[in-house]
């Protein structure tokens, strides 16, 4: 039987407690070399910039807000070779998409934010599109969750072309703990 085995984190609670070993899961991960790219979501910057020092070697890191960053957060990750994108529309928050956020929360807040900064990376064209990528989301605060999921645009992540639909291959990290808002 051919199966892969890899490192999964599953934390008891969520939230910033759980974003170093997320971010050690992750740096793990990309060094097996097949994944180039990880989007991070990161509202202030601050995780972003963590992220990106410390994956620079092994993976380009898009880090995406839908606010403005601090600018000292910002300039950190450029420096550390990132590339931000902030101020971002939210495509899981528009017409229609209810029940697919919805279902994605199932999974926990933060699988919702990871898939969505993918889909938001690709649609502002900063990832290969229908590549597999990482994608890292958190509750609240901080990191808590990370997928590799394939890159596809909003538009075409549910599309009849199963080439570029979305595609969550394999859960990195994961909160056990749900928060529902």
């Amino acid at each position: 039987m051919n199966m892969i085995e890899r490192e999964v984190g599953y934390f008891p609670d969520y939230g910033a407690q759980n974003t170093d070993d997320v971010l050690r899961i992750v740096r793990n991960r990309v060094t097996e070399r097949d994944l180039k790219t990880v989007v991070v979501a990161s509202t202030s910057g601050e995780t972003g910039a963590a992220f990106s020092e410390k994956l620079r070697d092994a993976a380009t890191v898009v880090v995406v807000s839908y606010e403005k960053m601090n600018p000292s957060y910002k300039q950190h990750i450029v420096e550390s070779g990132g590339i931000p994108l902030e101020k971002t529309h939210l495509p899981l928050h528009t017409e229609g998409m209810d029940p697919i956020r919805e279902t994605f929360r199932t999974f926990g807040q933060g699988l919702k934010v990871a898939v969505e900064v993918i889909l938001i990376a690709s649609d502002k064209g900063e990832v290969p599109l229908y590549e597999d990528v990482v994608g890292v989301g958190g509750t609240a605060r901080g990191e808590d969750t990370a997928v590799v999921a394939r890159a596809t645009t909003t538009k075409d992540a549910f599309c009849s072309d199963e080439t570029k639909r979305l595609e969550i291959r394999e859960i990195l990290a994961m909160s056990l703990q749900k928060k529902w808002w």
